[in-house]
């Protein structure tokens, strides 16, 4: 599916508000209602819209500790592992990346503990070779939506 402006101009309103009416999504983009409802049903048919959520202060409930964790993993179980680790409460993102390291994970906890617990976890995981944890002192910036 190829993605033209009005669509562009929707997704843009959509990652604004996302409980915002269509009609009110019409209003501001110069579409009627309908054409907005029928673009916004064929952007999640071809999934581009993946699902609609809210975006909670991992903070202000109880998370106040990020962490990257970098992972090395033998033998060619890259996806499995990643599979098994995605499927946990606390992890936000799982990637395959390039270079040291197999995968990289974000992941949020509750303090130290619970840190030092997934880590050990990691660890005892078949396949998992090695890790290399870093906290997040600072967030300056932390915006998952793409700009379009």
């Amino acid at each position: 599916m190829v993605i033209d402006e009005k669509d562009r101009k929707i997704l843009r309103e959509l990652l604004r508000d996302s409980r915002q009416s269509f009609r009110r999504i019409a209003r501001k983009v110069g579409l009627t209602t309908s054409t907005v409802v029928k673009r916004y049903k064929n952007l999640k048919k071809e999934g581009i819209i993946k699902k609609s959520t809210v975006l909670v202060d991992a903070e202000k409930i109880g998370y106040p500790l990020t962490a990257t964790i970098e992972i090395r993993i033998s033998k060619g179980k890259l996806s499995e592992v990643e599979k098994h680790i995605s499927k946990k409460y606390n992890v936000i993102a799982v990637y395959d990346v390039t270079g040291e390291f197999d995968a990289l994970i974000i992941a949020r906890f509750r303090n130290r503990k619970e840190l030092n617990s997934f880590v050990k976890s990691l660890l005892s995981t078949e396949y998992i070779e090695r890790t290399n944890t870093h906290f997040v002192l600072n967030t300056i910036k932390e915006d998952f939506s793409i700009l379009i």
